[in-house]
C-alpha cells in the first residue's frame, strides 16, 4: 500500500507543476505518516534543479510545501481534539482524568514567544516525527494561534532543507531516507515508550480507586 503511494507521488512529479506537486505531495506525506520525510521535497530538489530554476525557487517551494504539510498536520490536530472530547467524557472517570484536567494541560501553554520556539524546533528538526507532535498539541489542546504559527514555520524551514539537499545533490534520496526512517523510527518508538510512563505515572496518583471503578464498569 505504501510502496503503490510512492509510486504515485513520483509519477506526480512528472506529469503535474512543481509547485503544484510540491503541495499535493507534502500533504499526502503529512497525512499518510508512514511515508519518508525526505521523499517529496528531494525529488521536488532534484527536479527544480533539472529544470534550471535557480536556488531563489526553493524558497517558494518550501512556502507551498509549508502550507500543505500544515494542512495536513492540522487533520492530526482535529482528529485527536476530538478523540480526547469524546473519550474522556464517556469513560474520563473510570480512566482516573478529566476532559477539563488534560485541557488545562493546554492552558499552561499559553501561547507565550517560548511555546513558539518549542513547537518550531519540534518541527523543523527533520529527525522529529511530525504526526505524534500533532497529536499531542491536539489532545491537549493546545492554543490554536500558536500551532498554526509555529508549525508552518517550522515546516518551512523543514522543507527547504531536503529541496536544499535534492537540489545540490549533497545526499541521495536512498542515503537519506534510509537514515532519517532510521531516526524516525526510534523517536517514535521513544515516544510511545514516553506515553506509557505517563499514563503509568497518571494511573498511579490517582490510587487504586479507580480501579475499582474499571472493575465495575467492565461487571455491567
Amino acid at each position: 500500500m505504501i510502496n503503490q503511494i510512492v509510486d504515485y507521488i513520483k509519477m506526480l512529479a512528472g506529469s503535474t507543476p512543481l509547485d503544484i506537486f510540491v503541495f499535493i505531495g507534502s500533504f499526502i506525506e503529512e497525512v499518510i505518516a508512514p511515508i519518508p520525510s525526505p521523499l517529496v521535497m528531494m525529488i521536488a530538489g532534484t527536479l527544480a534543479h533539472a529544470q534550471n530554476h535557480t536556488l531563489l525557487y526553493l524558497f517558494w517551494l518550501a512556502l507551498v510545501a509549508s502550507i500543505g504539510k500544515t494542512i495536513g498536520s492540522w487533520f492530526f490536530y482535529i482528529l485527536a481534539d476530538k478523540t480526547e472530547d469524546l473519550v474522556l467524557t464517556r469513560f474520563g472517570k473510570i480512566l482516573g482524568i478529566s476532559h477539563k484536567e488534560v485541557e488545562n494541560i493546554g492552558k499552561h501553554f499559553n501561547g507565550g514567544w517560548r511555546d513558539d520556539v518549542i513547537l518550531f524546533l519540534l518541527r523543523a528538526l527533520p529527525i522529529i516525527p511530525t504526526s505524534p507532535v500533532s497529536l499531542v498539541c491536539g489532545f491537549i489542546k493546545l492554543n490554536i494561534r500558536t500551532y498554526l504559527r509555529a508549525t508552518f514555520f517550522g515546516y518551512f524551514i523543514r522543507s527547504f532543507i531536503f529541496l536544499y539537499l535534492g537540489y545540490t545533490g549533497i545526499a541521495t534520496y536512498d542515503t537519506l531516507s534510509r537514515g532519517v526512517g532510521s531516526i524516525e523510527s526510534f523517536m517514535k518508538i521513544a515516544f510511545a515508550f514516553g506515553l506509557v510512563v505517563l499514563l503509568a505515572w497518571v494511573f498511579y496518583k490517582r490510587g487504586k480507586g479507580n480501579i475499582h471503578n474499571w472493575l465495575k464498569h467492565i461487571r455491567k
